[in-house]
């Protein structure tokens, strides 16, 4: 890493910044004993102030708070000069845990360094089921989940930089994953919810309550609650017939609550169950109807709601919805998104569409609890040290900066040691490069990774929004190969060379199945046979490189549980192109007459937005 020599003097620096200073002294220039420059700290009475200025071997940084004065010294690593101010009292992340990608406790710590570095103060791990849960062996079962002694771990560590880690869990829905055992059929609901009322869910919930307690020391709990859409709508439903949602929903709240109260802790949920109960759609964004007052009486008041957010392009919905939850009686967290989800490589341009206006309308509202989620949907496939560059854009949103790349470029440089115009260009994977017919921009490079040679689903989806679908893919596939080809060796972030192997298996698929259909449909069966013998074992090849590099990614960031699912689609999708290779052959050869996965079409654009949608038309397990 390119970075500045730093020295600070323990006498004369606060207390409330030696374990920082100590903490990021593993990684980073920074000492007690030696150095080039010399840190001089000055507290100041100013919200959110971090200010940096270089005289002489000297460098003056003034803060109000910890988390200033650590993004401060990531200024002064970089050689910046600096004079920034953040309205935001907590600027936090949330990592998805529980779609099977359970970051190491190492790598996380390294997470927490940069973090502190960028200037946020608060994280959460979001954990459906992730966790050892005394007394309950399916909690994580083979899935790598998360030990009492691994969360203090990480509360420690965090606490050693600034940054409050708060539990964050579910505690009524998005439990799909252990109530799939039955082991849990006395507190099932439905697949996916907990049975409200009975005495078991909630012998289960002080368990899990019990153990954030003594795994975090912050008194906040995130207990999750949202999107259950079918509350009460299973066995409930066989037991005491249909009540109206809003009452089981705020029924069960009150008691969770409570059961906080015992353990000393203030619970915060997602918001959008309200919302989406009270019209008919479940439209967690609607603006028509009214929550009834008696449900929001109901609430309990020693709780936070969070309003989450990832979709908006428009400043002022965020400001009506902020308001919104205002006229319930609660000062909602703000929880946007950095793009992590559905994507290969953090979407930087779907980042600027929502985050900006999001932040626009915290500050405007004076709302001053922002987190971001970063969620792995579908099997968590997305590079996610990636997504540094994203939370550096998003410090630098924060600390009122001007976006300036020269000046994101040395800081990345100097917090994580990769480009961030490397990690940009990578992020091109995720470009949208086609509209549908409702003007929507869709992505395809994921699916289109998983896509089946010879079907096509999502091909066809993305042929029948835009005819010049292929040649636009080949020519984004292209440019990232050759933007990063003498780039290939940046990876002490995110890793390139994955970016660029993606791109480079994507640009020979697409064109593969332009050429093949194009083949086909006339007859040329000279073309097909060199898409057999050429094209296709150069195909297999890339995706098996695909294939090592997505091992290599995992085991750097994760636990190995989960790997089997990623690994599972690029060994169908690997056994996939070789079959279409002897299909191909002996259609070629005149041992069949046709090829029918090529004949059959559809003129309407697909589902393609997950796996099983691409993979294949036929049932599955």
């Amino acid at each position: 890493m390119s970075q500045n020599s730093l020295m600070w003097s323990r006498a004369n620096t606060p207390a409330e910044l030696h374990s920082i200073l100590e903490t990021l002294a593993c990684e980073y220039p920074i000492s007690s004993t030696d150095g080039e420059f010399a840190l001089k700290f000055t507290r100041v009475e100013n919200s959110g102030k971090s200010a940096v200025h270089f005289v002489g071997k000297t460098i003056e940084i003034c803060y109000n708070r910890t988390a200033d004065a650590t993004r401060a010294v990531a200024n002064a690593l970089a050689g910046l000069e600096s004079d920034e101010n953040t309205e935001f009292k907590t600027y936090g992340i949330m990592l998805d845990c529980s779609r099977n990608a359970v970051m190491t406790v190492s790598h996380f710590k390294r997470w927490l360094r940069q973090l502190a570095l960028m200037g946020y103060n608060m994280a959460m791990l979001y954990t459906e089921d992730t966790y050892q849960l005394p007394g309950e062996p399916f909690f994580g079962y083979k899935r790598g989940p998360y030990t009492l002694e691994e969360m203090k771990e990480i509360d420690a560590y965090a606490k050693s930089l600034g940054i409050e880690m708060i539990a964050c869990l579910q505690t009524l829905g998005h439990m799909e994953q252990i109530l799939q055992w039955h082991a849990y059929n006395e507190v099932r609901d439905t697949a996916s919810v907990l049975l409200v009322d009975e005495a078991e869910t909630y012998t289960l919930i002080d368990k899990m309550l019990a153990f954030w307690s003594e795994a975090f020391s912050s008194e906040r709990i995130h207990i999750g609650m949202d999107e259950t859409h079918d509350l009460g709508r299973g066995k409930f439903m066989d037991l005491y017939g249909y009540e109206r949602g809003f009452d089981i929903f705020n029924r069960h709240f009150v008691k969770v609550e409570k059961m906080c109260e015992k353990y000393d802790l203030r619970p915060m949920i997602w918001s959008d169950m309200y919302f989406r109960m009270s019209n008919p759609t479940q439209n967690y964004y609607d603006l028509e109807h009214e929550i009834p007052q008696d449900v929001i009486d109901m609430i309990p008041k020693n709780s936070d709601l969070v309003y989450w957010d990832y979709y908006h392009n428009d400043k002022d919905f965020y400001v009506n919805f902020i308001e919104k939850h205002r006229k319930l009686g609660y000062e909602p967290l703000m929880g946007s998104g950095l793009w992590t989800w559905g994507r290969l490589w953090n979407d930087h341009d779907q980042d600027i569409k929502t985050v900006k206006p999001c932040l626009q309308a915290c500050r405007e509202t004076k709302l001053d609890e922002v987190f971001f989620t970063l969620w792995g949907d579908s099997g968590a496939f997305c590079e996610i040290d990636s997504v540094l560059a994203g939370l550096c854009w998003a410090a630098d949103l924060a600390y009122g900066g001007s976006e300036d790349p020269a000046r994101l470029e040395a800081q990345f440089k100097a917090i994580t040691g990769g480009s961030y115009k490397n990690h940009l260009t990578a992020a091109r994977l995720s470009e949208h490069i086609l509209e549908d017919k409702n003007g929507t921009q869709t992505v395809g490079s994921p699916f289109l990774l998983w896509d089946d040679p010879m079907l096509g689903i999502c091909w066809d989806s993305k042929r029948n929004v835009d005819a010049d679908f292929s040649e636009k893919a080949i020519k984004l596939y292209n440019s990232i190969c050759e933007d990063l080809a003498d780039q290939r060796n940046d990876n002490l972030a995110a890793d390139i060379n994955h970016a660029w192997l993606l791109a480079d298996f994507l640009r020979m698929k697409v064109a593969f199945r332009r050429d093949l259909l194009a083949a086909y449909e006339v007859g040329n069966k000279i073309a097909m046979s060199l898409l057999a013998d050429e094209t296709l074992p150069k195909m297999i090849t890339a995706c098996e490189a695909v294939s090592d590099s997505i091992r290599k990614m995992w085991y750097r960031y994760f636990k190995p549980f989960g790997l089997e699912v990623l690994q599972i689609r690029q060994g169908g999708q690997n056994l996939r192109l070789k079959e279409a290779q002897c299909r191909i052959k002996e259609y070629v050869a005149g041992a069949i007459d046709s090829l029918p996965e090529l004949e059959e079409k559809t003129t309407e654009p697909a589902n393609d937005n997950v796996y099983r949608c691409v993979a294949t038309g036929s049932n599955h397990i």
